[in-house]
């Protein structure tokens, strides 16, 4: 059963929306076309629609400055939007992905070479929305948000190196999904407490907060995209092993040292594109390694200790549960 939406992704995103807007006016009129579409604001020919994503880095942004006591800080809470989906237009691109919550991906309608530029001019957007503000505390969020977006680089590098290589370890494919998707979300969860002046110690406890539970979020993620169903994704069936991406479940079952594993290491090794019924195998062998029981462990292991660090954090009781909430329903979706 579909977990319940927080109630506080869709009020985020409604609360955010104008400043995004806003800053996506600012830019020129073929970029912004594409960022609109990209947004889920319009269709590809600029008329309005309603496709967005869940806004879940706003919405933890905003969880963020009221930890602290503050209001929503909304520069911060569009800036994370921004930069998450500058990563994910570009990330499109080097993946080779052709379609984006159910919608064709913005490179297949407008070029890649366009695609670039309005990843950029996202990019550029969220560091002058954090500029503008100019508070010590926004100084101090720019930084956070310009160290998170260098890890979240590095670690899509990384990815693209595991793409090369024979083999590759659990640990440093944690580490590459630590950096990737882990990052931005724990960014995200401290961005507002520091625009707002906080103590150090709790901006400290809400990042390690969100680097765990961004972990459990890229988990679930990789498992959705060998058994998620397309029609909730919005993905292809199958779509990581049908790129022979070195996700968490697949590089937990090459490394366990089972014969399901060795069978599947020999599979993706092979030349060409895999068939279906290969694909079908390898999906098969990939449990029957135990990587989808690792990863399932081990996203409710990333999630536990989230909830530790939010524990030793001094916040509003329910600005805590609100956030617990929101790491649940990550751990829990099937989208």
């Amino acid at each position: 059963m579909t977990p319940l939406v927080p109630p506080a992704l869709p009020a985020a995103r409604e609360l955010v929306a104008p400043a995004l807007r806003a800053a996506v006016g600012l830019l020129d009129p073929v970029t912004r076309r594409v960022a609109a579409y990209h947004l889920g604001w319009a269709d590809h020919e600029g008329r309005p629609a309603d496709a967005g994503g869940k806004a879940l880095r706003p919405a933890l942004a905003v969880l963020s400055a009221r930890a602290a006591g503050a209001p929503p800080d909304l520069p911060s809470a569009a800036a994370v939007e921004l930069v998450h989906a500058f990563s994910l237009l570009h990330d499109d691109i080097m993946d080779g992905d052709r379609v984006r919550r159910h919608r064709p991906a913005a490179w297949t309608l407008f070029g890649r070479s366009e695609a670039i530029l309005a990843g950029d001019a996202l990019l550029a957007l969220a560091g002058e929305l954090l500029a503008a503000a100019g508070t010590p505390g926004h100084a101090a969020a720019a930084h956070s948000l310009s160290a998170a977006t260098r890890r979240l680089i590095a670690g899509q590098a990384m990815d693209l190196e595991f793409e090369r290589r024979a083999e590759v370890g659990l640990e440093e494919c944690l580490r590459m999904s630590a950096d990737k998707t882990g990052a931005l979300l724990a960014c995200s969860c401290a961005i507002g407490a520091l625009a707002a002046g906080a103590p150090p110690a709790l901006p400290q406890a809400l990042a390690a907060f969100g680097a765990e539970a961004g972990l459990a979020f890229q988990l679930v993620d990789d498992l959705l995209g060998i058994w998620g169903s397309p029609e909730t994704t919005g993905k292809p069936v199958l779509s990581d092993l049908r790129a022979r991406k070195k996700t968490l479940p697949v590089v937990a079952a090459l490394t366990g040292g089972t014969p399901a594993g060795a069978r599947l290491a020999g599979l993706l090794a092979g030349p060409g594109p895999l068939a279906e019924y290969e694909l079908r195998e390898a999906a098969r062998l990939v449990e029957d390694a135990g990587g989808r029981a690792w990863a399932e462990a081990e996203a409710k292991h990333r999630l536990d200790v989230a909830q530790r660090h939010l524990a030793d954090a001094v916040l509003p009781p329910s600005v805590r549960t609100e956030f617990l909430d929101i790491a649940a329903f990550i751990t829990a979706r099937d989208h």
